[in-house]
């Protein structure tokens, strides 16, 4: 089997797709933190009005960052990369030496690349899954945020997901349509998780069966003379 079957090459075309929307929506979210989310907000409360800032004292963001490292790697990595050494692997059916022991150990290095790449998706799911449902129901302390005078909100430890849903809680004066677009993008991006995962598992099974198959007809296939 030196040709791509056509069900890896959608597997890992979905891949690809799915890891770009992953980047898109964690980068979209980072950059409204810090361009529009730092500036804060105001809030209504007994007939006056109060800052709240925007971020609070403890936001996690390593889930983010995990989450943003498995999509990474699923597109330059296992996508890209397995562009290459596919493409490696049936250009090495016609050669032999040094070119051909090249192409297969960058083929055998892609293939063995896929199962931490897969495991670290698997992190990403799970570790960003846990903290959000760990810190769901949080409520903001609306006489501690008015004492701050826009400063960082302090208490407890917050998500993104968390610190957003519990802001949509108070009575602000402007910006909810903004910060509910921007919620669901957030979980938008924690969700997006799961088909990654089915599809990133179904490339793995997929680039270990075919490297399997391939290594058996390779074995009895001799390469035409140049």
């Amino acid at each position: 089997m030196w040709r791509t079957s056509l069900a890896f090459k959608v597997a890992l075309g979905l891949l690809m797709v799915d890891s770009i929307i992953e980047l898109s929506f964690v980068s979209s979210m980072v950059a409204w933190l810090h361009r529009t989310a730092s500036k804060g907000f105001d809030v209504n409360r007994d007939g006056s009005t109060y800052h709240l800032g925007g971020k609070p004292l403890n936001l996690m963001g390593d889930q983010g960052h995990t989450s943003n490292g498995a999509a990474g790697t699923a597109f330059v990595l296992i996508g890209l990369g397995g562009i290459i050494a596919l493409s490696l692997r049936y250009w090495a059916r016609n050669v032999s030496g040094g070119k051909a022991t090249f192409a297969r150990f960058i083929y055998y290095l892609w293939v063995s690349l896929n199962i931490p790449a897969f495991l670290l998706t698997i992190a990403a799911l799970a570790y960003t899954f846990a903290v959000t449902n760990a810190h769901e129901g949080q409520t903001i302390d609306e006489a501690l945020a008015a004492s701050l005078n826009g400063g960082p909100y302090p208490a407890d430890t917050w998500t993104p997901q968390n610190w957003f849903s519990a802001v949509l809680q108070l009575d602000l004066v402007d910006a909810r349509s903004d910060i509910q677009s921007h919620l669901d993008v957030m979980r938008g991006w924690q969700y997006n998780l799961i088909p990654m995962f089915i599809i990133q598992l179904g490339v793995t099974i997929l680039a270990l069966w075919e490297f399997i198959t391939w290594r058996r007809q390779a074995q009895v296939y001799v390469p035409e003379e140049k």
